[in-house]
Order: C-alpha cells, then sequence, then structure tokens
C-alpha cells in the first residue's frame, strides 16, 4: 500500500514532514526536489536499496545521489579539496550535483564499485529541505524514472502509475523538469558532466571546472 502526502511546496506542513520521514525509515519513498521528483531511501535499508534500483531499472554502477542538508553534511561522506569546496559552497543549495571520492561512512552499495565515487547535492526545494532536516541522514535519491520511461514521471501521472510501487509518494505539486548541473570533482582537473538548471560561470572555468 502506498501513502500519499499532499505536502505545500513553499511552507510545508510540520506535521505531513514528520509523518513523511517515518517512511524513509521503512522503504521508498517519492519526494520533490529542485530538479525532478526523486525516488529516495536510506542507507541503512538494503531491501530499500534493491527496490529502488530496481525500479530505476539500473545496476550497481549506476553512479547513486547522497541528499545532504548541508555543505558540512557532505564532508563527512565525501572527499573534497579547497578548490571543490570553494565552488560547491557558491551553489549550494541549488540545482547542483558533486561527484566525489566516498569516505568511509558511505556504504559499499552505494559507491561506484571501480571508482569508489558518489554524486551529493542539497537540493533547494523547501519541502526536500525539512524532509532533510527530519530524517537526520543523507538520502539516498536518483530521478523517479520508471523502467522502460524515457522521461521522469512528474505529479500527473503519479497516482496511476506509482500505486503500490513504493512506500509512500510526496506530493508538492510541479517540478521544475530540468536535469541539475553535474561536475566531477573526483578528478584533476574537474569535469563538467552535465549542464542543467545550475549555472558554471567564467570564473569557475578559470578554476578548471570545463
Amino acid at each position: 500500500m502506498t501513502q500519499f502526502f499532499d505536502v505545500h511546496p513553499k511552507t510545508p506542513q510540520t506535521r505531513l514532514i514528520q509523518k513523511a520521514a517515518e517512511f524513509f525509515r521503512k522503504g521508498v519513498v517519492v519526494y520533490p526536489t529542485d530538479s525532478y521528483y526523486a525516488l529516495g531511501c536510506l542507507q541503512g535499508n538494503v531491501d530499500a536499496i534493491a527496490r529502488l534500483r530496481q525500479l530505476r531499472g539500473v545496476g550497481e554502477e549506476h553512479l547513486m545521489t547522497l541528499a545532504c542538508t548541508d555543505l558540512g553534511q557532505i564532508g563527512d561522506y565525501g572527499v573534497m579539496d579547497t578548490a571543490a569546496f570553494r565552488v560547491m559552497k557558491k551553489h549550494v543549495p541549488g540545482a547542483y550535483t558533486f561527484v566525489l571520492a566516498a569516505t568511509k561512512k558511505v556504504s559499499r552499495r552505494l559507491h561506484h564499485p571501480r571508482r569508489k565515487t558518489v554524486a551529493f547535492r542539497v537540493p533547494s526545494h523547501p519541502v526536500a529541505q525539512a524532509l532533510l532536516a527530519e530524517v537526520g541522514e543523507p538520502i539516498i535519491s536518483t530521478t523517479l524514472r520508471l523502467v522502460g520511461d524515457e522521461a521522469p514521471l512528474d505529479v500527473a501521472d503519479f497516482r496511476e502509475r506509482l500505486r503500490g510501487q513504493v512506500d509512500a509518494v510526496i506530493d508538492s505539486g510541479s517540478c521544475v523538469m530540468v536535469p541539475t548541473t553535474v561536475i566531477n570533482f573526483s578528478e584533476n582537473p574537474p569535469q563538467l558532466l552535465r549542464e542543467g538548471g545550475g549555472e558554471v560561470d567564467a570564473a569557475e572555468e578559470e578554476q578548471g571546472v570545463a
């Protein structure tokens, strides 16, 4: 059975956020971000991670993302040098994803099996921020695109497609439906892997983000 929550996109109701956060401790939850809706679960739930990969249709080599509350929490799970820190500090929270080498706090089930890297982001969506604060740890996240779909799902398809597939859905209306900008800081020089909703300015390009 899937539990649906209708949460205000700008002023999320505390009572609903508290209830919704409990479902992250049980299984797989759909929640809004500042790009697309995402499938999310927690590191310690092995079954939920397996279900998330199955719903998404990806294997162990798919780079997983940890959604974090802030840059300090990212620093607990990812290795960043001074240059990476300066760039990331300018852009969190926001529509950016940063690839970093994983620390020992990251479960081996999450990082790339050969490169030992993990993607990180701090979403600016008020509901995502409220959920992360309530859950109290990073949320494993991946774009809500089900097996066989060419595009991510938005709210119009939720009730029909997700009922019985996930443990909870947090509906906060349509997301912007633009991907994040992805920067890989695990290599030297850093690599801009994808241009999306977050801008990379000329100063950052001079620092090697290109």
